[in-house]
């Protein structure tokens, strides 16, 4: 099974919907996932969620299902400089664990999940995401997924960008706040994730392509920076 993650394309935060920029990223990110042959698509509830997600269902002519789980995080923002931001932007260099280099990291001590509130959402989190791959036959035992029922299926979820790097923290087993601080998804990019069958008992799930816009790049197009802070120009 291939598992294709995809953040919504350019928001309009203030109306949960898209830009008209976001629009034509959803339009050329339909038209690529129409290639690919996906079987199913799945979307997080939002409004600029699903409206990026209805081109991709107009050029496949799949149904949109959607998944109350893959919402944005709501967790506690965090202040930055006086202001308030979302707890996955928080500054890497704030995070003991990046910033010394010692490569230690376990959940009882990672920067995030020490803390009661966010570990106790984590979870959450990772029931979720078992219980929708366990309906995709994938039952997961510690940090493999045991093949119920070998799968060739293409499916397609979008969500968002602190939601996704958490997904994938716990898809891919990477430390919540590592991902959060040296990963970034772009507006419409596509994370490709398969679910490697090497043997007939349990699958593996390796990252592919991670952040691809080549459809934006196809159309004359460049991804628009949301959610960098620094100095990206």
């Amino acid at each position: 099974m291939q598992l294709f993650l995809i953040r919504h394309a350019d928001p309009d935060y203030s109306i949960d919907d898209l830009t008209e920029f976001g629009h034509q990223e959803a339009a050329a990110l339909g038209k690529r996932m129409a290639s690919i042959g996906l079987d199913k698509l799945y979307a997080s509830p939002l409004g600029r969620a699903q409206t990026t997600a209805s081109y991709i269902a107009k050029e496949t002519g799949l149904t949109i299902n959607t998944e109350l789980w893959t919402r944005e995080l709501e967790w506690s923002a965090i202040s930055m400089e006086g202001n308030k931001a979302p707890i996955w932007d928080y500054p890497g260099e704030q995070i003991p664990e990046v910033s010394s280099g010692m490569r230690k990291w376990e959940d009882e001590n990672d920067y995030w999940l020490k803390q009661e509130e966010y570990r106790m959402r984590y979870s959450e989190l990772q029931a979720a995401s078992d219980e929708f791959f366990q309906r995709h036959h994938f039952q997961r035992e510690q940090g493999l997924y045991r093949i119920l029922q070998p799968s060739q299926e293409k499916i397609a979820m979008v969500c968002h960008g602190g939601f996704g790097l958490a997904w994938l923290s716990h898809l891919l087993q990477i430390p919540l706040s590592l991902a959060w601080s040296v990963f970034w998804l772009a507006p419409s990019s596509v994370t490709t994730v398969l679910f490697e069958e090497r043997s007939q008992h349990f699958a593996v799930p390796r990252c592919i392509g991670m952040g691809d816009v080549s459809h934006l790049y196809a159309n004359g197009m460049s991804y628009r920076p949301r959610g960098l802070l620094g100095n990206h120009t």
